[in-house]
């Protein structure tokens, strides 16, 4: 079996003792001075030399995760933008870029546009409910109908 390197990494911020020896930056090789140091891939950085080798985002700043792949260092959104899968939207089948955010039911994954009432386009608000009915989105009223018109009523609580 073959080994699998994570893609993600974690990024930790160390306060910089004043009795220790300065270490050396993996990103400039010169030695970190200030207060605060970065600690990512077993090395030491400057917060300014731990970026992003795309959009030279502050990988400090934007959480506490990095990815690397192809010898690159990239935030989450890069590294999805580049290497992540893309999928399609259930509701309307255009693709969605892997960094977008979705929404899922069951198997099926949906811009946030597009998730709503299939047949009266009501969109949902936290907490509202929804119903999945032969691979519809339903809002509860419209699931209902549906259920009248075929001789079953749901029992709601």
């Amino acid at each position: 079996r073959q080994k699998r390197s994570r893609a993600s990494s974690g990024i930790q911020m160390l306060s910089v003792q004043p009795d220790t020896k300065p270490k050396g930056c993996a990103g400039c090789n010169r030695k970190i001075k200030d207060r605060y140091l970065l600690k990512a891939l077993d090395k030491f950085w400057h917060e300014d030399c731990l970026k992003c080798a795309c959009c030279e985002c502050r990988l400090g700043e934007v959480g506490s995760t990095l990815y690397t792949k192809a010898n690159l260092i990239l935030c989450r959104r890069d590294y999805l933008r580049l290497f992540g899968a893309t999928g399609s939207c259930a509701a309307c089948s255009k693709l969605i870029p892997a960094f977008e955010m979705v929404m899922r039911a069951k198997d099926n994954v949906y811009h946030l546009d597009c998730f709503a009432c299939q047949l009266c386009s009501q969109r949902f608000c936290v907490g509202d409910k929804f119903f999945l009915k032969n691979n519809l989105i339903l809002c509860q009223t419209d699931y209902e109908d549906g259920m009248m018109k075929e001789g079953y009523a749901p029992h709601v609580r």
